[in-house]
């Protein structure tokens, strides 16, 4: 049976409002995180600070993730390119830069949400952003016993970053379930649990590491 004009409308108008809901919840998502942060009253930088804020990030997300609690900031500060006055300019000690790095992460890992390609089903979308989060585990893990330590469980910085990633993960979950692409009785809660516990299985390399979430997100699947 064709579909009338006024149908067709009807039909975009809602994916679109659905859309415009999902943007709206990555952005809150991100704001949250932003104002729990460390530079939540930071004044805007110009590009050349911004440059090597963002090099110092990336270079101190990769030391902790290979060396953890023994990476030096004098080493950060070389991996980025920039003296070590820099670095202590944009970062005044260490917590300030650990937490900054994982403030920066979960931000990364929330704007993975609202990528998605015209042919992509929200099956796909929801993979993907799984596959991300095992990076996102991978730089927590290297993080945590430092933040832990100087700033408790119990920080606003934990609470906040908790909430953004629920709010940006948890409407992929619902929408595939909504297409009868995700079983109706897995929650948000129980996806987090199986990759977070596949992301921490030790001594396996990313490869191993992402052929096994393959396999345990494969159980997710609906199957009339």
């Amino acid at each position: 049976m064709t579909r009338t004009t006024g149908t067709a409308d009807a039909e975009r108008d809602s994916r679109d409002t659905e859309r415009a809901a999902e943007l709206d919840s990555e952005h809150d998502a991100r704001d949250s995180v932003r104002d729990a942060g460390p530079a939540a009253c930071a004044r805007p930088l110009r590009a050349d600070a911004l440059r090597n804020r963002n090099a110092l990030l990336t270079a101190a997300r990769d030391a902790f993730t290979e060396r953890g609690s023994e990476a030096s900031l004098e080493d950060i500060a070389r991996r980025a390119g920039v003296g070590v006055g820099t670095l202590y300019r944009h970062f005044p000690n260490r917590q300030a830069l650990v937490e900054a790095v994982y403030v920066d992460e979960v931000e990364s890992l929330c704007r993975s949400a609202g990528g998605r390609e015209e042919t992509d089903t929200s099956w796909d979308v929801l993979v993907r952003w799984f596959d991300r989060f095992v990076d996102y585990v991978a730089t927590k893990r290297a993080l945590i016993d430092e933040m832990v330590a100087t700033i408790g469980m119990d920080s606003p910085v934990f609470r906040a970053c908790h909430d953004a990633i629920f709010a940006a993960g948890e409407p992929l979950l619902a929408q595939a379930q909504a297409d009868g692409l995700v079983r109706p009785d897995v929650t948000f809660s129980d996806a987090i649990r199986i990759v977070s516990g596949v992301s921490m299985i030790r001594q396996s390399t990313p490869e191993e590491i992402r052929r096994i979430l393959a396999l345990a997100l494969d159980g997710l699947r609906y199957r009339p």
